[in-house]
């Protein structure tokens, strides 16, 4: 099939209105599956807080979300992950998100979600928003188990621009074979990729990127206020 347009989503705060990297581990916490959970809470809050400010490294991130995956059995993981999509995600995904993206899939556009949060958490997210194409930070997995490690470019910041014209790339595509090009975040701190697609919508904007988006004209789009 021929897209004549691409639709790439971040999820956090974009297409939900959580952040699925830190309710996972908040999740893990409360279930007492990662360690002790006031320090945990403590560390996962403080992550957060670097990224809303925009200095966060997604090294000190990875290393401490990656970490949990290699305390567990690929089934336990399965069984807990399932328990956190049942109490956690599905309640918070929004019916104004999910017409956006039924929205570009009925007009044959090419989906992806473009996440610095990892595959593992993700990749059930995905699904459940019927998008077939997923990008992400790549847990290392070796010999039946995670590492803890990533491998591949972080999709953060500028790794996300080099991880869609990797996967476009895969495609035989690049950008420009497109007639439009769409990317839906709430973030500063995806601000390269909104800047090279022909039409970057800032979606749940936090203030840096609202006050970015209303001075360079982009649509802003607050999608959890829709009824």
């Amino acid at each position: 099939m021929t897209h004549k347009n691409l639709a790439l989503f971040d999820l956090d705060h974009t297409l939900l209105p959580i952040d699925t990297d830190v309710e996972w581990v908040d999740f893990l916490a409360r279930n007492n599956l990662a360690g002790d959970p006031e320090l945990i809470q403590k560390k996962n809050q403080e992550l957060m807080d670097k990224y809303t400010a925009g200095v966060l490294r997604i090294e000190e991130s990875a290393e401490f979300m990656l970490g949990f995956l290699k305390m567990h059995t690929p089934y336990d993981l399965a069984r807990f992950h399932e328990k956190f999509m049942c109490d956690v995600v599905r309640p918070a995904i929004k019916q104004s998100a999910i017409e956006l993206v039924k929205q570009h899939q009925e007009s044959g556009d090419l989906c992806c979600i473009v996440t610095a949060t990892n595959t593992f958490v993700t990749a059930p997210v995905a699904r459940a928003f019927g998008i077939e194409n997923l990008i992400g930070v790549l847990p290392e997995y070796t010999n039946g188990r995670y590492t803890g490690h990533f491998v591949g470019t972080p999709s953060y910041r500028e790794g996300k621009v080099t991880r869609v014209n990797e996967w476009l790339s895969s495609l035989g595509k690049t950008l420009n074979d497109f007639n439009a090009t769409y990317f839906y975040s709430d973030s500063q701190n995806d601000l390269p990729l909104l800047e090279v697609v022909s039409n970057p919508v800032a979606t749940n904007p936090g203030e840096v990127l609202r006050k970015t988006a209303e001075e360079k004209g982009w649509p802003v789009i607050d999608l959890f206020a829709l009824k």
